[in-house]
């Protein structure tokens, strides 16, 4: 992907020189500088609280980086859960969930540390829940990839290497009126957890859901005909 991309970055600061090794490790790809191509989203990302933001604009030239894209079609959800679990704070309260993550952290974990940029989704707070449920074992594959669908989850790119600092270049901003952003980001949230409630009620195990357990159990990894199967419906 060599090419010249437009990047926006959702802040309550005007932030013309990113600089490597600053912001939050915790974050759903670990230490890195966060962007979207969506400047809507962006503007989302900028009012976290009630007052106004930037989104922050961006030249970026991917000439030369490596990159890791989730989006592509040769990884799947588990590949994306076991970076957010190795990155995120989750509530593993069980010895189940201790060792769901365990498993996909040996099995389903790119190497994603190894790159410049990696693109993939961006895990909203509502979604921790899901992934928490499906890790915990108690929802199948089948629900936690349903579920993940009930919002608009978007998608990031985001620069994790040094490298990748010196091929972006700041071209100017847009004012978020929390107004407006806030409100929207806040109801995107409930939304999803509100329909995620709802899902939740009516849920009906099907015989051949699979879940963390029978993961661990089975031993199964990326080149498992079940878990395409599952992913596929």
């Amino acid at each position: 992907m060599d090419k010249t991309l437009t990047l926006y970055h959702g802040s309550s600061l005007i932030i013309e020189r990113p600089q490597f090794g600053k912001g939050n490790p915790f974050n759903d790809y670990g230490l890195g500088f966060y962007c979207t191509e969506t400047l809507e989203l962006a503007k989302e990302w900028a009012c976290s609280m009630e007052q106004d933001g930037f989104a922050n604009r961006y030249s970026f030239q991917t000439d030369g980086l490596s990159i890791l894209n989730l989006s592509d079609g040769k990884y799947n959800i588990l590949n994306w859960l076991s970076i957010l679990l190795m990155n995120r704070k989750f509530n593993l309260s069980s010895d189940i969930a201790v060792q769901g993550k365990e498993y996909l952290a040996s099995t389903f974990l790119p190497p994603y540390e190894n790159y410049d940029v990696i693109i993939g989704y961006r895990a909203d707070d509502s979604y921790f829940s899901f992934a928490e449920d499906f890790v915990s074992n108690t929802i199948s594959l089948r629900d936690l990839n349903m579920a993940m669908q009930l919002g608009t989850l978007g998608e990031q790119i985001v620069l994790l290497s040094k490298r990748s600092f010196g091929h972006i270049e700041f071209t100017g901003y847009e004012v978020a009126d929390y107004r407006e952003y806030y409100y929207k980001r806040f109801e995107r949230d409930q939304k999803a957890r509100a329909d995620y409630a709802r899902r939740k009620k009516t849920l009906q195990q099907l015989t051949e859901d699979i879940f963390i357990l029978d993961i661990i159990r089975e031993g199964m990894d990326n080149d498992d005909p079940r878990l395409r199967l599952q992913l596929s419906l």
